[in-house]
C-alpha cells in the first residue's frame, strides 16, 4: 500500500531535501489533532472575552479594545499553528526518514533506514479515538536527531510500510 502515489503530489518544500537517487515513498503531515489545543484556547477565550466586554467593561472602550486584542492574539496564534501544521512533513524515502518542521527556522531531522535498529509506535486513548499515533525510533548511535515522531495519522499502516522498507534488504540476505 502506497500512501502517496507520486512525487508530483509532494510539495517542493519536501522535494528539495531529497537526494537525486532517492525515491520518495511516504509523505504525511501530522494528524490535525495537533490543532485541538489552539482551537480550544480560542473558543474558551471567546466566552470570557464576550462576558467581560459586555458585563464588566460596559461603556469603557479602552478596556473593551484590550479584551478583544488579547482574544485576537489567540486567533493569530491559532493561524500560525495551522500554517505550521501545513508545512511540517514526515517523509520516508527509499533510503532514509526525514522530519521537516518549522516556519521561520526550518529544521530537518533525518535517520538513514539502515541505521534503524528498533522502531515502535504507541497510541494513547485519545490517539486511538482520533486515529493518530507516535513512532519511536532507535539506532546504534548515541545522539539521534530523529527519535520521536508524534501525531502521525494511520500509524499501523505507516508502521507496516516503514518496516517493509527497513527489513526488505535483511530478508534478501537470509
Amino acid at each position: 500500500m502506497r500512501l502517496v502515489p507520486s512525487s508530483d503530489t509532494v510539495p517542493t518544500s519536501v522535494n528539495k531535501y531529497l537526494l537525486p537517487h532517492e525515491r520518495q515513498v511516504i509523505t504525511v503531515r501530522q494528524h490535525p489533532a495537533v490543532l485541538i489545543r489552539p482551537i480550544a484556547e480560542v473558543l474558551v477565550g471567546l466566552a470570557p472575552a464576550g462576558f467581560l466586554s459586555n458585563a464588566v467593561a460596559r461603556g469603557n472602550n479602552a478596556v473593551i479594545l484590550v479584551i478583544w486584542v488579547l482574544w485576537a492574539v489567540l486567533v493569530v496564534r491559532l493561524a500560525l499553528k495551522v500554517f505550521e501544521w501545513s508545512v511540517n512533513y514526515f517523509v520516508v524515502t527509499s533510503q532514509r526518514m526525514l522530519l521537516a518542521t518549522g516556519i521561520v527556522t526550518r529544521k530537518v531531522n533525518m535517520m538513514p533506514l539502515g541505521k534503524v535498529t528498533d522502531m515502535s509506535f504507541q497510541r494513547s486513548t485519545l490517539g486511538r479515538i482520533l486515529g493518530y499515533g507516535e513512532f519511536i525510533l532507535e539506532s546504534a548511535g548515541q545522539d539521534q536527531a530523529l527519535r520521536i515522531v508524534d501525531h502521525l495519522p494511520y500509524p499501523e499502516q505507516l508502521y507496516l510500510e516503514v518496516c517493509g522498507l527497513i527489513f526488505k534488504g535483511k530478508d534478501e540476505d537470509d
